[in-house]
């Protein structure tokens, strides 16, 4: 499953590694918000509706950001506007650090919110744009491993700090280690290129002159609205379980912060595996049904973790299976977003399609934490996320399948590129 990576070649493996970290990087400042519920709940005395309000803040300015970043991305090109988002998200994690009240957190994390998004759809764009697309499916869907990483080393990281500083003390510095990122900018400027497609693009076109609505054009219009109900339906229920599931863990399972750590550790193994498993099942089954058999599991997967009656030891073994799952349903948006649309407007395409979902999507933690007050929190949980998953199935029938499909040849108004699936089809249908 891992063969595809041997044969990249150095642009290829620089550019992947460019992304894979910045996502990683990505996941570790935007998870330590998380993974701090517990604490600021105690400190500070918010409800868990403020605290969803709080997860839901960032989330819908990831889709302003994710927008704004790839309109930028077609304009001033890839690799420039990524740099740019990663050391936004990095700086305005820091100043997450030292707020001192619930408001000034929410504006905080809304700014960083704005690079999490943009970061996330340039890099999507990027690498998408870069590698061959016989293995686009399993490489673009591997960077969805970094967020496995960059979570666990956010979850490592408050573990020991929680452990030997205090409380007051621990979540700030947690969040002051959100600057580090940074450094990868510096990476980036001496080892990546531009992506070839988009080279090439520039070199035809007069990039400035793409309206920043015609993502919203007759011709490409109703693959918009669609992707963004997939994306919502995905981000929905993944954000239920990122959001929720440490709280959940210690404040219905009664776990200690140590054994919370534990059960994570393996959530986080089995995100790490889902991304390839996503990657390599859509190049070999198609875009489409990878979607609809993942979502349909993870449905299953979360009413059984949430709302049966299970003991500790099922609930690791499920862990891992949500967080497989999980990465699975979200792996394979990068790709498959990038080959529905042309490349005049990929970027934007990208950071809105993507982020308008998790944006709709943002309302699920809140949801939860609303109706956490009158049900069980697991119960909260379960619900939102299993609708949020069978969306995604509803969706996914609704879209072509574009597996195999060449980045320098969609040149055209997507309605158009869809009417030639017919042309790709010896390609891309079973």
């Amino acid at each position: 499953m891992l063969k595809w990576f041997t044969e990249l070649s150095g642009t290829e493996k620089r550019t992947f590694w460019a992304c894979f970290s910045g996502w990683g990087l990505d996941a570790m400042d935007t998870q330590m918000y998380a993974l701090a519920i517990p604490t600021l709940i105690a400190l500070w005395g918010i409800t868990r509706g403020q605290a969803g309000v709080l997860g839901t803040t960032v989330l819908i300015m990831a889709s302003l950001g994710g927008w704004i970043a790839g309109i930028l991305a077609d304009r001033y090109g890839r690799v420039r506007v990524l740099q740019i988002t990663i050391l936004w998200f990095s700086l305005f994690t820091l100043l997450s650090a030292l707020t001192h009240s619930f408001w000034q957190l929410m504006l905080t994390r809304g700014l960083q919110g704005l690079g999490f998004g943009g970061e996330w759809a340039v890099g999507a764009v990027l690498i998408s744009e870069t590698i061959n697309p016989q293995v686009r499916g399993r490489v673009v869907g591997a960077l969805q491993a970094g967020w496995a990483i960059g979570y666990g080393i956010a979850v490592l990281l408050s573990t020991l700090l929680f452990d030997y500083v205090s409380q007051p003390l621990a979540w700030r510095v947690l969040f002051g280690l959100g600057i580090v990122p940074a450094l990868l900018v510096l990476w980036i400027r001496r080892n990546i290129e531009e992506a070839p497609v988009f080279a090439m693009a520039k070199t035809k076109a007069n990039r400035g002159g793409v309206s920043i609505w015609e993502v919203f054009a007759a011709p490409s219009r109703a693959t918009t609205f669609k992707a963004i109900l997939l994306t919502f339906g995905i981000y929905g229920g993944n954000y239920v379980m990122i959001t929720w599931l440490p709280a959940y863990l210690k404040l219905a399972l009664h776990l200690s912060l140590n054994n919370v750590g534990g059960y994570l550790a393996i959530n986080i193994l089995g995100s790490f595996s889902g991304a390839f498993l996503n990657g390599w099942m859509a190049d070999a089954f198609g875009r489409r049904r990878t979607f609809i058999v993942i979502a349909c599991c993870q449905a299953v997967a979360v009413a059984i973790y949430t709302l049966a009656p299970i003991n500790l030891a099922v609930t690791m073994v499920l862990g891992f299976v949500l967080g497989t799952l999980q990465s699975g349903t979200a792996a394979g948006t990068g790709a498959y977003i990038a080959e529905l649309f042309p490349t005049r407007i990929r970027g934007s395409a990208q950071g809105l399609c993507g982020n308008a979902g998790r944006a709709v999507g943002a309302i699920m933690p809140t949801m939860v934490g609303v109706l956490s007050a009158k049900l069980h929190l697991g119960a909260a949980m379960g619900l939102c996320a299993s609708a949020s998953y069978l969306i995604v199935v509803v969706a996914a029938l609704l879209l072509p399948e574009t597996r195999g499909r060449d980045l320098s040849a969609v040149t055209e108004a997507t309605s158009d590129v869809e009417s030639k699936d017919v042309k790709y089809g010896n390609e891309i249908r079973q």
